[in-house]
């Protein structure tokens, strides 16, 4: 017979004992739809193949399938729907800007640096990504805070916000301030680096605080200290801590006021490292702060700085030259008569860059009126400017990324977006941020859907310092890197886990992403890679000797090291998967699942107790021990075993990452046997897992790259475009330029879907 009867005949013998009509298991039928209609039922199909890829099915003790069989059978069932897909196009909707787009679009366009976090509240995520445009949907209440903000911004970017303000910055309270500081000058150690947007010209005193608490006041302080305020590194005041800050239960000391000129600044608040320092941190890191008093002995406590308060201006001025001043005003006028054709040109350069296409005449003319209200009422042209500013921050055209449908095109029928669109869509995804000045001429041109430009552009936003932003927004977010910010390991257990190593933790994810990227190596190599990014305070996490100072550095993962390679023996990656107190073999068996092999295990049954308490009285056991139910009762059995097989083999590092041999006193157990019969043996055998099944991982890679490149979340029906995406890459190594061009020039990026229905504008669609 056909492939397609020999191919039935193996789903008969091998699923449908249990996916049958009667049976049902987890909610599947295979009995009825027959393969000769595989496109037809592509849904349930979808699922059968990522279950057969991933080795979750047959269970153990179900029929054998031999990899051969399986790969067929897998084949027959992508090639036919595949072969039969059509286009699947629907539109994101309509694109409201997140936070982080906000904040760079404004940095972008103002050149004024802000906190989008102190303006706007922040975006729900969905599909793991929070710049999925089905979910950034618009209030009242956030309108009314993109109104405040834009006031905010428009005075920040004139520099006319001349009342005085207090800012207050605080340090996180495990922040170890034993060893130099980068972005500070050398020779210092501890303290805080502040980004900040002086509003204005006039003078501004700082205010410090001293970390206090148990250790400043019973093991007595080191004496003598001396700290510095500098402003962009050089030194505007220093401190005699002993005099002005210690002393002062808390107060803190207060300096003299400081001229300094409106715009954005880098003020640092340091120790001086004195000689007499015994160490710098190399030895015992401080203990938390104030948690642990019973087990502090041994440690000197240097003075920390705790809050840092800016005041001022006081008799402020109008700032005169700021950066945002210099990228706002093209031309100044020197008397009445050339302000209204200043103004213009002005309006012209910002509209067109806020709302990502040339403005028009009609643009100019309404943002003229706002500029004419505000000249007649702050009386200056500054003050109309100002107007302009603040009215385009709040425009649709800039908040949201709307794409206007073609009139020429019959509604269900797909049709390119305009290269402006285009241009705009690369942006938001490489720069989470507007484009720029090449990218708008070309999209005014009509040349961004030439391939050979695309591919030149690409490159060039790759190299490009903002495209930063897409490594850590892409990063933090499908790797989770963000949940580092809210990961507290239990002190007592984890002395030395501090914020120092929370952010080295996340900063190697995103140089070692970034490499990938930046040199274009196969995307395989997140799996496999011999390398990695350490300072000193990851190096000695993971035991890597002779690396100093807190800047990273590249460094090769010799046999010893073997346990770091690739993404699965990263801390940060460790830690987000553990829980406070211990390690979790099963949020680390799911996330190996997820972020490997695309599948997600289904959540435990309502009213199941997940805590694994120790029995009071009993010896302490080894957590996998203490995990034996999950084994031994039949209905946790069935999903656990398919997950926390892999959790196990993870078992040697420890639930802030570090690298153990033993648990409760026992020698520790790492091995395993997945679903479909495989041993595991160790990290390194769970690695090769990862590297046979690759084929997994480089769609998930595609589908996550797809997702939030176009801003929603993709369903069975994308699955045939995610295939192609990834076969293409194949015949280029997997290289990362061929999987994020494949996204680039797929349909659902270059392409929309015109609707059915007419559809409403942005204002009324609430």
């Amino acid at each position: 017979g056909s492939n397609a009867d020999r191919q039935e005949a193996v789903v008969h013998k091998i699923c449908v004992d249990c996916h049958s009509t009667a049976e049902q298991a987890g909610g599947l039928d295979l009995q009825s739809p027959h393969l000769d209609a595989v496109a037809s039922h592509a849904e349930t199909w979808e699922k059968v193949i990522l279950k057969l890829r991933a080795g979750l099915m047959p269970p153990p003790d179900g029929p054998k399938l031999d990899s051969k069989t399986r790969a067929r059978l897998v084949g027959y069932l992508e090639d036919t729907i595949d072969s039969n897909a059509k286009l699947h196009l629907p539109a994101p909707g309509l694109h409201r800007l997140n936070r982080a787009e906000y904040a760079n679009a404004v940095r972008d366009l103002l050149d004024v640096h802000v906190d989008a976090t102190k303006f706007l509240p922040p975006d729900d995520s969905a599909n793991g990504f929070d710049n999925m445009a089905g979910t950034l949907t618009t209030s009242p209440a956030l309108m009314e805070a993109y109104l405040t903000a834009a006031g905010n911004i428009s005075r920040l970017a004139i520099g006319t916000e001349t009342a005085p303000t207090l800012a207050v910055f605080d340090v996180p309270v495990d922040t170890s301030q034993n060893a130099h500081i980068e972005g500070l000058p050398f020779g210092t150690r501890g303290g805080m680096l502040i980004d900040y947007e002086f509003p204005a010209d006039g003078e501004y005193a700082f205010t410090v605080k001293g970390m206090t608490g148990y250790f400043t006041r019973v093991l007595g302080n080191v004496k003598g200290e001396k700290l510095e305020v500098t402003i962009d590194g050089r030194r505007v005041y220093l401190y005699d801590w002993d005099k002005e800050i210690g002393n002062q239960e808390g107060n803190g000391g207060k300096t003299p006021a400081i001229a300094i000129k409106g715009g954005f600044h880098k003020v640092g608040v340091t120790f001086l490292a004195t000689s007499d320092l015994p160490d710098t941190g190399l030895n015992k890191s401080f203990v938390r702060t104030m948690n642990s008093p019973g087990s502090i002995s041994g440690y000197t406590f240097y003075p920390h700085v705790g809050q840092v308060f800016i005041e001022g201006p006081y008799d402020g001025t109008k700032a005169t030259s700021t950066q945002s001043r210099e990228k706002i005003f093209e031309c100044y006028p020197k008397e009445s008569s050339q302000e209204s054709e200043c103004a213009r040109r002005i309006i012209s350069t910002l509209a067109g860059k806020a709302f990502r296409r040339p403005a028009t005449d009609a643009d100019v003319k309404t943002m003229m009126e706002f500029f004419g209200a505000g000249r007649r009422e702050g009386g200056s042209f500054d003050s109309g400017i100002e107007a302009v500013v603040q009215r385009i921050l709040v425009d649709p055209e800039f908040i949201y990324r709307s794409e206007i449908e073609p009139a020429g095109v019959a509604p269900g029928s797909p049709y390119e977006i305009s290269d402006l669109e285009l241009a705009s869509r690369l942006s938001f995804f490489l720069w989470s941020s507007i484009p720029d000045a090449e990218l708008i001429k070309l999209g005014s041109e009509k040349r961004l859907h030439d391939p050979k430009v695309l591919r030149q552009q690409v490159e060039r936003m790759i190299a490009d310092p903002r495209s930063e932003a897409f490594v850590t927004n892409f990063t933090g977010q499908w790797l989770n890197v963000r949940g580092m910010q809210a990961s507290e390991p239990v002190v007592d257990l984890f002395p030395d886990f501090d914020s120092t190593l929370r952010q080295a933790y996340r900063r190697e994810i995103e140089l070692f992403f970034g490499s990938i990227i930046h040199e274009d190596r196969s995307i395989l190599d997140l799996l496999t890679a011999d390398y990695t990014f350490v300072n000193e305070r990851l190096a000695r996490q993971y035991g890597i000797p002779n690396v100093y100072g807190e800047q990273f550095r590249r460094v090769t993962l010799g046999p010893e090291l073997d346990a770091r390679r690739g993404l699965l023996g990263k801390g940060a990656l460790l830690t987000v998967t553990s829980d406070a107190a211990r390690t979790s073999p099963v949020k680390r068996g799911k996330w190996f699942l997820e972020t490997f092999f695309g599948v997600s295990p289904p959540s435990p049954p309502p009213g199941v107790n997940t805590n694994l308490p120790v029995k009071p009285g009993e010896a302490p056991k080894t957590l996998r021990a203490r995990m034996e139910a999950h084994h031994t009762n039949p209905n946790c059995a069935s999903c656990h075993n398919i997950f926390e097989p892999m959790g196990f083999v993870m078992e040697n590092f420890d639930a802030v990452g570090k690298w153990r041999t033993e648990d409760a006193g026992h020698p520790i157990d790492a091995t395993g046997v997945t679903n479909d019969g495989t041993h595991l043996d160790g990290i390194k055998s769970l690695r090769e897992l990862a590297v046979r099944k690759s084929d997994l991982f480089v769609r998930v890679v595609a589908e996550r790259l797809l997702s939030y490149g176009i801003g929603r979340g993709l369903n069975y029906e994308d699955m045939p475009l995610v295939r192609s995406i990834a076969r293409t890459a194949s015949k280029d190594d997997y290289r990362f330029s061929a999987l994020l061009m494949g996204v680039i020039q797929s349909p659902a990026f270059t392409m929309n879907v015109k609707t059915a229905a007419s559809v409403t504008t942005a204002s009324n669609k609430e």
